[in-house]
This record gives C-alpha cells, sequence and structure tokens, in this order.
C-alpha cells in the first residue's frame, strides 16, 4: 500500500509546486522587462526634453543638435543601446551609432508608429531567457501641442535575460528543496498512517497461522485506525474465548465419556461370558467399543494438541527420524513390508521433537497400512535452503484428487479404507502439532501409484 500511496502524495505535492512555480517564474520575467522598460522610458523622456527646441534652422538648434547626438553617442557607447530622434519622415535628427536606421516594420515601427500618435509605446512583447530580442521604446517629442519627432531607443536583452534566468534558478533550487522537504513528510505522513495497517496485517497472518494470542498495539496512527486495532483486538479475544471453549469442551467431553465407556466395556466382558465363546455379536460389539475408546482418545490428544505450544529445539532431524523407522520396522517385518531410511546424513532444523516423532509415527503407521506385502516404504531426509524436509513414500493404493483435497481433516477416511482400523485423526493430530512449531504436512501422489507424504520443519528460528 506504501508504495502505491508515497507515489500518488508526491505526484500531487509536485503538481502543487510546480502550479505556484510557473505563475511565479513568469510574473518575475515580466518584472524584469517592466522594469527594463520604465527605466527606457525615462531616458526617452530626458532625450525628448532636449529635442523639443530644436529646429532646423537657428544657429542655436544647431549647437542643441550636436550636444544631442554628444549625448545619444555616449548613451550608445556606454549602454550599448541604439538610440535616435526621427522626424515624421523618418528623417534623423541625431542618433547612435550612426548606421542605425528606423526598421520598416517589426517592435520599432510599431512604437514609432505610436509614438506619432502622441502616446508612448506599449509595453513590448514579453522577452524570456531562451530567445535573443531587444525592447523597443519610444516617445514622442511635441512642440506647441504637435508630434514634431519622435525619440526611439531599441535595447538588448542580454543582462535581463540573464537576471530572469539566475531568478529561475533560485526558484527551481527551492521548489526542488520543497519537493525533498514534501517527500521526507510525505514518507514520514505514510509511515504513520499505516504503521497500524502493517501491524493489524502481520497479526492478522499470525492469527491464520494459529498463533491465536496476536494482538495489536493500539497507540499509533490516525485515530480511526486506533479504534480499528482496537476493535480487531477485541475481536481476536472473542474468537479465542470461542476456541478456547471449544478445545475445553472437547477435552472434558472426551475425558468425562472415558469413565463410562470403560464401565460399559466391562459389562460387556461380564456379559460375555454368559454367552457362548465364539459368539460374533459379542466379537462386534468389543471391536465397536475399543474403536470408540481410540476416538476418545484421539480427541483428547487433538484438543490438547491445539492448546499447546511447541517447544521448538535446534535438532539433527536424520537421527530422530531413524530412531522412528526403528520403531515401526517390526510390525513393517510381520506386514511383509520393507522399511527403510534414506537422504542426507545430518539436516539440522528448529522443531519441537515430540511433535515431530508423533507426526511421524502417524505417518509411518498410515503408510504401513496400505502397503501390500512384497512393497517398499522409504522414508527420505532432505536439508533445503529454508526448511528440511522428510518424506515418506509408499506403494499402497495412494488417493485421488478429491481425496488429496480432503486427506488430513478430521475424521475423513477414504471410502475404499473403511475397513482399515483407525479414527481419522492421527494426520490432523500431526498438522496441528506441526504448524504450532512452525511445520506443515503435504500430500501428493507417487508415481505409478502411492502417496508421497512430506513433513516439513523450518532451518531458521520461526519469527526470529
Amino acid at each position: 500500500m506504501r508504495s502505491r500511496l508515497l507515489p500518488l502524495l508526491i505526484v500531487l505535492m509536485a503538481a502543487v509546486l510546480l502550479t505556484l512555480g510557473f505563475p511565479l517564474a513568469i510574473s518575475v520575467a515580466a518584472a524584469e522587462q517592466q522594469r527594463l522598460v520604465i527605466d527606457r522610458i525615462d531616458d526617452t523622456a530626458r532625450f525628448a526634453a532636449l529635442a523639443q527646441s530644436i529646429t532646423d534652422t537657428s544657429a542655436d538648434s544647431e549647437e542643441r543638435r550636436r550636444t544631442l547626438q554628444t549625448d545619444l553617442e555616449l548613451y550608445a557607447s556606454v549602454y550599448d543601446i541604439r538610440a535616435g530622434v526621427f522626424f515624421r519622415d523618418d528623417r534623423a535628427l541625431a542618433k547612435a551609432p550612426g548606421f542605425w536606421t528606423l526598421p520598416a516594420e517589426g517592435e520599432g515601427r510599431t512604437a514609432f508608429n505610436e509614438a506619432l500618435l502622441g502616446r508612448r509605446s506599449h509595453d513590448p512583447a514579453q522577452v524570456w531567457p531562451w530567445r535573443d530580442g531587444r525592447v523597443v521604446v519610444a516617445s514622442p517629442v511635441v512642440r506647441d501641442g504637435d508630434v514634431v519627432a519622435v525619440v526611439v531607443l531599441d535595447s538588448p536583452t542580454g543582462e535581463m535575460r540573464s537576471r530572469i534566468l539566475r531568478t529561475w534558478l533560485f526558484i527551481g533550487l527551492g521548489e526542488a528543496l520543497a519537493l525533498l522537504v514534501a517527500v521526507g513528510a510525505a514518507v514520514r505522513l505514510t509511515g504513520w498512517v499505516l504503521l497500524p495497517v502493517r501491524t493489524l496485517d502481520a497479526a492478522t497472518h499470525d492469527i491464520a497461522g494459529g498463533r491465536m494470542r496476536s494482538r495489536v498495539a493500539a497507540s499509533a496512527g490516525p485515530p480511526e485506525l486506533r479504534r480499528l486495532a482496537r476493535s480487531f483486538n477485541e475481536m481476536a479475544d472473542n474468537v479465542e474465548d470461542v476456541l478456547e471453549q471449544q478445545r475445553a469442551f472437547v477435552a472434558d467431553a472426551s475425558h468425562q465419556l472415558r469413565n463410562p465407556l470403560a464401565a460399559l466395556l466391562l459389562r460387556i466382558e461380564l456379559l460375555a461370558l454368559e454367552l457362548p465363546e465364539d459368539s460374533e455379536e459379542i466379537a462386534a460389539v468389543r471391536t465397536e467399543g475399543k474403536r470408540l475408546a481410540r476416538v476418545l482418545d484421539d480427541l483428547l490428544d487433538l484438543a490438547l494438541a491445539e492448546h499447546a505450544e511447541a517447544d521448538l529445539q535446534l535438532i539433527d532431524i536424520v537421527p530422530l527420524a531413524a530412531e522412528r523407522v526403528a520403531s515401526w520396522r517390526p510390525m513393517a517385518e510381520r506386514e511383509g513390508v520393507n522399511l527403510t531410511l534414506d537422504g542426507a546424513p545430518a539436516a539440522t532444523a528448529w522443531a519441537d521433537p515430540v511433535a515431530l516423532s508423533s507426526a511421524l509415527d502417524a505417518v509411518i503407521d498410515n503408510a504401513l497400512k496400505f502397503t501390500p506385502a512384497g512393497e517398499d516404504v522409504i522414508v527420505t531426509v532432505a536439508a533445503g535452503a529454508l526448511m528440511t524436509t522428510v518424506v515418506v513414500a509408499d506403494r499402497g493404493p495412494g488417493l485421488t484428487e478429491a481425496e488429496l483435497e480432503r486427506v488430513g481433516d478430521r475424521f475423513w477416511r477414504s471410502t475404499r479404507h473403511q475397513n482399515v482400523s483407525g479414527s481419522g485423526l492421527g494426520l490432523s493430530i500431526s498438522r496441528v502439532l506441526l504448524a504450532a512449531g512452525g511445520g506443515s504436512i503435504a500430500y501428493e501422489h507417487h508415481a505409478p501409484h502411492g502417496l508421497r507424504v512430506t513433513v516439513s520443519v523450518p532451518r531458521d528460528l520461526p519469527g526470529s
């Protein structure tokens, strides 16, 4: 979520800064040019005042014309500005430099024509730093209410464009610094907003993985998310209470039913003394009673397994697997099945030895039950990058795709195997015991026929 929210905030803040920066840059350029135009208009007013008393006939006027010419040449040489006073017919009264003439069209001609109408030239077109333009300003020379000449100043804009560019660079630097500050603020803001979400997500995964005591600290983030965290904790407490009541009920029911069942089996045995020894009904009742006793024992084991916490230890899985194979080998020999251990000579992992032994017992027991005489059951230990696995592969009838999806469910047994002893809880108990320590159990086909059961335990301590 942070990778999606943070770019959105950065784009929005960049858009705001650009929206503010572009008008500021344009106003700076306009202000610089306006200052230049005002300065040139002041100069044209001064030259117009000098030219106002000059006529074409008077000797005194000739002296004043030479003075005006000298001022224009000095002005042009100092400021590199083309300056001139022109009559209405474009004849020059005085100008500098000497080769300069009024243009026939463009900004200069437009300014000259406006001055002939008695108006100072309008604001010239904006000159931008990337365009080498000039600014032309004209003012009328009025004598006796008539425009007799026009003062024209044609100014270069290099210095003005440099000032505009430097100011733009400062504005760009300020925008970049502001964007960096905004990015830092956005990172802190998104971290503050999303911290409860990440914590809530982690707690949800913990509870989904069976760690029901995981909770969320409702002390960070916006008020709405803190309220959500408190609601989540209340929900988790209620769910844990319901599950705890369910476990307690199963454990209490299993425990309480064992005594009446034991008394019932005892009465059956006493009743059997009064009946013929080969009575099939008594044998069937005994079998069902023993099966019911196994179911109650498994239910109690399942309730205890769901309640217990794993005692994780860093152990070598190979000796433990070898011990379980040796324990089941007499039964395998009795059934005519070849039970062997294969794989790595050593493979360490974090596991609860009791839970892992119980899981291997359940898996090997199932494999021996369903493997016909003369076939093999192979137990293979392998160490991976993240998990250490114990694979039990048999050559029994195997399971269909639909049965593979249900294997391990509580009380589930394949309809093809109803005549095989068992309660349907052994693999469920194994799955619960392994999950408490970060392990898992998986099932798949073993071509051409049979079942592969993979028991996995982590190589690194869960949660580290």
